[in-house]
């Protein structure tokens, strides 16, 4: 027989008179709601305010909360407003008590440490409601049991920017999820997680819908409301009802007010020192509180979404607004307004096609940002995924097992000798496209490998290098060559991840901008540095210093043609000198072949004449020296100033890259435009683009300076294949992308020249496989026992 109220009450004087203390009277007001509940048929829930709450209120409370589950209270609300003086270990010992019967946990701006917000995720918890406003996540990664839960809120949680790969597998009845005003960013990797949630059918990105003709925002008002959570049904499996949980106003003389303020929550300044890669305590705030102008179209679903008000934050003073609209027949009426105003937007809203693309990506969902997803919304998501992004690469429309791609080319290989004839889309590079399309399907995390493990530079010297700038070997695919912030130039096996050959500084060189190495000299290159000085070193006879040029003065960049007899170099300046490799002379300068300074020049592949300048006057140039370049073949101009040009493996055509994500592939023959590729601009004119090609001249991977995403287009197509997020371990441990290479023997493979937002931090090259999952990598790393030594630890 279940225990009745009175009993459960005199309980808790027994077991305060037990500890010495005395009973909570808010404690005691809520058992005594609980009563009235019960007298008027209600479902009898139980609220508990932590705001309340002593440290001596907490073993009597815990001794109350262990009895609940043989009570007649059937539902118990654990809720938090302001502050708590408990720690997280006595909370999460709190709301294990409650067991089944815990229906809503809402925590906001709590500290309660990293241990609660872990313990939380990791061993679950059996409520329906579970709100954590302001939390300290910053890549989720829930795996505990949440198989009762219908509702997720972790607005304003400023720390999170992304979710691991399965955080969503333990969730199988969550309809509603609210993530306003994070930091997450990426498309690919939050459908993809989003994706394990079979019940999902509403999501928020941004908060604060309003409806009135002014566009003022109602729930910003900074009004206190009054109320506490009711019920109105439950199904009959116990799961909560689309309207179990709302505001009810009839309590109000027997409330305290509560702020429910959306806007003026801060995250903590409080500061935790944690290297933990999930949650992070540190102070750094991004305010992505933006406000954008959205159509009206206000539908009935969202005037009557009253049923999560409370447990997400939207205003009583809103849900008020819109009981009047409904007449006594119990129709709506609906008052049009001119504009509806959407705020405490996360980043990823401001993302080129966001909605549709996540409405073509999770085909489930009902309701985004507060606005219903009609039929006519599925058709244009549908047709605009198809223009602005690749599901698969090279134009794949379904996945394909390795093992039928392969059965299909060895059947093929026979056909094709019997017959000695060919036929288009299966030739070997079909095949190998097909392949590596197969491989990249299989998930949007892909391995990122910092290039760190790199043992000794001498036999009892172990250094930290900072790269400022690498290349891949041309025609040995283990070998990287990558120069530093000190004036050094080392060589590694970046497969086996060791140092072949180290240079060091010996004060000639600063900061390492230039690197090329000779194609038919497999074991130089030459080097420059910003102070100007050039040198041609050996890899295997280091000890020779080089064979010294000609200083460049502030040099920026440098290229070798494809004879291996010339090389350019450029930098802070409209000239642009030509060097002889085996005289080691510079034959002669070109005087002002642009209005400001060429930061990059390049020799096209296979003509040893042809080259390319890019500068910051906005123009790209295409130039022969057999024509004696005083003036070019042509000029093609950007809307910004030039930050890179890379001619396509075939020479075929000029990827260009401006300030601020402008990249466009221009024809080499005549500089006509081929393709733009329409990123998304930020707004900085800081923000220094560069790109280059993968897998030959398919695909153009693009990263700026003041963004941690590397974006990968279809070169021919301009569609998005996918964005790839850089983040460094440890709070405040923010990258961004300064430089890029593809992988010239790997198709989807890179490596990223990645530099902390963090002084502090040293830079670091990342290697990504796209074709291998992040959590693979991790496994891997995992096994081996080797220490971290070298490239920005």
């Amino acid at each position: 027989m279940a225990i009745d109220i009175e009993t459960l009450q005199e309980r808790y004087y027994d077991s305060c008179k037990t500890h010495g203390v005395l009973p909570n009277k808010e404690v005691l007001s809520s058992l005594f709601k609980a009563k009235v509940k019960r007298a008027q048929r209600e479902l009898t829930s139980l609220v508990v305010s932590l705001d309340d709450l002593k440290d001596v209120d907490y073993q009597p409370l815990l001794d109350l909360l262990t009895e609940i589950d043989t009570s007649e209270i059937e539902a118990v609300d654990m809720i938090n407003r302001c502050s708590c003086v408990l720690n997280g270990e006595r909370v999460l010992l709190l709301l294990r008590a409650i067991h089944e019967k815990l229906r809503v946990v809402d925590l906001q701006d709590m500290i309660l440490g990293k241990n609660f917000l872990l313990d939380l995720a990791q061993q679950g918890l059996a409520c329906r409601v579970l709100r954590l406003r302001s939390s300290h996540f910053r890549k989720l990664n829930i795996v505990g049991k949440f198989f009762k839960l219908n509702v997720l809120n972790l607005d304003f949680s400023a720390s999170l920017t992304s979710f691991r790969e399965d955080c969503f597998t333990c969730m199988p009845n969550l309809k509603f999820l609210s993530l306003c005003e994070t930091r997450i960013s990426n498309l690919w990797t939050t459908s993809a997680a989003l994706a394990k949630l079979p019940s999902l059918t509403e999501l928020r990105f941004q908060n604060c819908l309003c409806w009135n003709a002014s566009g003022s925002c109602s729930s910003s008002s900074g009004r206190k409301a009054h109320g506490t959570l009711t019920d109105s049904r439950r199904y009959t499996d116990g799961s909560i009802s689309n309207d179990e949980v709302v505001f009810d106003q009839n309590l109000n003389a027997e409330e305290e007010d509560i702020d429910i303020d959306d806007i003026n929550f801060d995250q903590s300044t409080l500061e935790y020192s944690s290297d933990d890669s999930e949650v992070d305590f540190s102070s750094h705030h991004q305010d992505f509180n933006m406000v954008e102008l959205l159509p009206a179209t206000p539908s009935l679903h969202e005037m009557l979404d009253l049923e999560y008000q409370n447990a997400l934050g939207t205003s009583s003073e809103l849900a008020s607004e819109f009981r009047p609209s409904l007449s006594n027949s119990g129709r709506m009426r609906l008052f049009a307004p001119k504009k509806r105003i959407s705020c405490h937007s996360s980043p990823i809203c401001y993302e080129k096609y966001y909605r549709e693309y996540l409405i073509a990506s999770l085909p489930n969902l009902k309701i985004l940002d507060n606005v219903p997803i009609e039929r006519i919304d599925q058709d244009r998501a549908r047709v605009i995924f198809s223009e602005h992004f690749e599901y698969l690469p090279y134009k794949r429309k379904s996945r394909e097992s390795v093992v039928s791609i392969l059965h299909k080319r060895e059947i093929r290989a026979k056909r094709t000798h019997q017959e000695t004839s060919y036929v288009s889309g299966n030739s070997q590079s079909s095949y190998h496209r097909s392949l590596s399309a197969a491989k990249l399907g299989s998930s949007p995390w892909p391995a990122l490998h910092p290039l760190s493990r790199l043992g000794y530079v001498a036999r009892d010297e172990r250094r930290s290098f900072r790269p400022r700038q690498f290349e891949y070997h041309p025609s040995d695919s283990s070998l990287m060559v990558f120069g530093t912030l000190d004036g050094e130039v080392v060589v590694v096996n970046h497969e086996a991840e060791k140092i072949v050959s180290y240079i060091p500084s010996l004060g000639a060189m600063n900061s390492v901008l230039g690197l090329c190495w000779l194609k038919h000299y497999p074991s130089k290159l030459i080097a420059g540095s910003d102070n100007g000085s050039l040198r041609l070193y050996d890899i295997h006879q280091m000890h020779q210093g080089g064979v010294i040029f000609e200083d460049f003065e502030q040099l920026t960049s440098v290229h070798i043609n494809s004879t291996d007899e010339l090389f350019l170099a450029s930098g802070y300046s409209k000239d642009v000198a030509l060097y002889e490799i085996n005289s080691g002379r510079c034959l002669q300068v070109f005087a002002n072949m642009h209005r400001e300074h060429i930061n990059v020049v390049k020799f096209s592949n296979h003509s040893p004449s042809i080259f390319a300048t890019s500068s910051f006057d906005q123009d790209v140039k295409l130039w022969d020296l057999r024509q004696k370049p005083y003036q070019p073949c042509y000029t093609a101009t950007s809307s910004r100033g030039n930050v890179m040009v890379c001619f396509s493996p075939d020479d075929q055509y000029l990827l260009v890259s401006a300030v601020d994500n402008e990249v466009k592939q221009l024809l080499a023959v005549d500089g006509r435009l081929h393709q733009d590729f329409g990123i998304l601009a930020t707004g900085s004119s800081q923000n220094y683009t560069r790109s280059y090609y993968m897998n030959g001249r398919d695909y153009v991977i693009s990263g700026s300076c003041d963004e941690n995403v590397v974006r990968i287009c279809c070169a021919q197509t301009g569609r998005r294949l996918r964005d790839i997020s850089l983040e460094g371990k440890g709070s405040g441990a923010s990258m961004f992308v300064q430089s890029l290479r593809g992988d010239p023997f790997r198709d989807f493979n890179m490596s990223v020249l990645a530099a902390y937002v963090r002084p502090s931090s040293n830079s670091e090259i990342v290697k990504i496989n796209l074709l291998t999952s992040n959590e693979h990598e991790r496994v891997q790393s995992s096994r081996q026992s080797y220490a971290f030594y070298g490239v920005g630890a």
